[in-house]
């Protein structure tokens, strides 16, 4: 074996021990630029560091999309914004700043289902990632599930701390299912952990004054309505189907 090959071999090496897989894959191709250019050795080093931030960077944007939970991807871009409800069309550019995140602020987004809502919120889920916030996407029912889960096998507060740790949550399908007021009292608590500190999504197809027949109970209600709208961006998204839209366009174009 070469002295040139044994160095290659003892640089990839030592690169996969170290945990810099950018490294090893450009080091040789950046050495050959730099000897092209005449570039200083720091040069050199500072191109290849730069290229293992780069795509460590790359790396943990699409591994925060993966732990997020989204149940499928929607872009912002992909949305019709003439197509919205007059008041989705109005905050969407308020909302994609992103602004909300750093500042704690909810967003309610309530309307009629088909209208944006989901699709909304997965958008601004997938821009919280790329922009590096650590973000949850869940369900009522699957969140309640966890939490029942959680405290029967009395590791609740374990997960309490990574729920109020996060720093966007975006909780969907609000008021599609009722639950029981024990049930009620833990989702209440559960989101109380994050007020006024992180910023939760929240999707309904319930008006505030029907939240009642979500929990049951006129004064958990209220609370939450308190608890959650402090401060919140509300976006009234009732309106024709969004959905139904793009169904008609598509016949049309058809």
């Amino acid at each position: 074996m070469s002295a040139q090959k044994a160095l290659h071999l003892e640089v990839e090496d030592l690169s996969r021990k170290l945990g810099l897989p950018a490294f090893r894959l450009h080091y040789h191709t950046q050495a050959q630029v730099a000897a092209a250019e005449q570039k200083t050795h720091e040069n050199y080093l500072l191109d290849l560091m730069k290229i293992e931030l780069d795509e460590r960077n790359e790396r943990r944007k699409k591994q925060r999309l993966r732990r997020c939970g989204l149940p499928y991807k929607s872009y912002l871009s992909d949305l019709i914004r003439s197509e919205l409800p007059p008041d989705g069309q109005a905050k969407i550019g308020l909302l994609e700043r992103l602004d909300f995140v750093a500042k704690g602020q909810n967003v309610i987004l309530s309307g009629n289902p088909g209208t944006g809502k989901t699709h909304i919120a997965i958008g601004l889920a997938i821009k919280a990632c790329l922009e590096d916030y650590n973000v949850l996407f869940t369900n009522v029912p699957r969140l309640l599930t966890q939490i029942r889960e959680s405290r029967s096998n009395k590791s609740l507060r374990l997960l309490e701390s990574r729920f109020e740790k996060y720093d966007l949550v975006i909780c969907d399908e609000f008021g599609y299912v009722s639950f029981d007021k024990t049930a009620a009292e833990l989702l209440f608590t559960h989101l109380s952990l994050r007020a006024g500190r992180k910023s939760t999504i929240i999707t309904t197809n319930l008006g505030f004054d029907r939240w009642t027949e979500i929990f049951g109970d006129a004064v958990l209600t209220a609370a939450m309505v308190d608890r959650l709208t402090h401060k919140a961006i509300l976006v009234d998204m009732n309106g024709e189907s969004y959905r139904l839209k793009e169904t008609r366009a598509q016949l049309i174009n058809n």
